[in-house]
């Protein structure tokens, strides 16, 4: 499951164009600047939502609230899909 506090942080803190380099620093180098208490796996999905939710905020001009209910709902929405 997501751990919201987590992205609500690291969208609060860096833009999306941050949070992607955070990405592609964590996949060539291990390591990163935006998050690092985690396995390598949950490091890349903590920040891909948070770049999902940043570019939600940024894009639509929405709260951070509202792009987290979409993150949400996208997420259940991938879930019912892989279960059929």
């Amino acid at each position: 499951m997501a751990d919201l506090k987590t992205i609500r942080e690291i969208a609060n803190k860096y833009t999306p164009d941050q949070i992607e380099g955070c990405i592609i620093m964590q996949l060539e180098t291990g390591e990163n600047v935006c998050l690092r208490d985690r396995h390598h796996e949950g490091i890349i999905n903590e920040l891909a939502k948070a770049a999902f939710v940043k570019t939600l905020m940024m894009e639509k001009q929405i709260s951070l609230a509202d792009a987290l209910r979409e993150l949400a709902n996208k997420m259940r929405q991938m879930q019912s899909h892989a279960k059929r």
